[in-house]
C-alpha cells in the first residue's frame, strides 16, 4: 500500500507542480502540502483525475500552531472509494489571509467550512 501511495503522490505532484509544495506517506496515508491559492484547482484535479478519483470529501478541519507565523492549517481529508485510498491535504494560513471555498467542488464542504470558521475565525 505504501508503494502505491508513494507513486500516487509523485503523480499528483508532477501533475500539479504549482499547487503542491511537498508530499509524503505518513501514518499509512498520503499527505499533500498545498498552496492555498491553488486549493480549488487541486481538489478538482483529485476528484476528476482517473488515477485519483477522490470523489468523497470526508471532512475539513483546522489546526492551530500558535508558535508559527502561519499559525493555522486547514486540513482536507478525501476518500477514493474506487481506489480505496485516502489523502490528506494541508494548507497553511495566517490570521488575516483567507483560504478559498471548495464548496463548488464538493458541495458538502460548505458545512465544514462554516464550522471551521466558527471555531477559528
Amino acid at each position: 500500500m505504501t508503494a502505491a501511495l508513494t507513486d500516487l503522490g509523485a503523480h499528483i505532484a508532477s501533475s500539479m507542480t504549482n499547487a503542491i509544495t511537498s508530499h509524503a506517506v505518513r501514518l499509512g496515508e498520503l499527505t499533500l502540502d498545498a498552496a492555498p491559492e491553488h486549493i480549488v484547482t487541486l481538489l478538482t484535479f483529485l476528484r476528476d483525475d482517473p488515477r485519483c478519483k477522490f470523489t468523497t470529501l470526508i471532512d475539513i478541519c483546522g489546526v492551530d500552531y500558535p508558535e508559527r507565523e502561519k499559525r493555522f492549517d486547514v486540513v482536507y481529508h478525501l476518500l477514493s472509494m474506487q481506489r480505496n485510498h485516502r489523502v490528506r491535504i494541508k494548507v497553511q494560513t495566517d490570521e488575516q489571509a483567507t483560504v478559498p471555498s471548495v464548496a463548488g467542488v464538493f458541495p458538502c464542504a460548505d458545512w465544514f467550512e462554516r464550522e471551521a470558521f466558527d471555531m477559528y475565525g
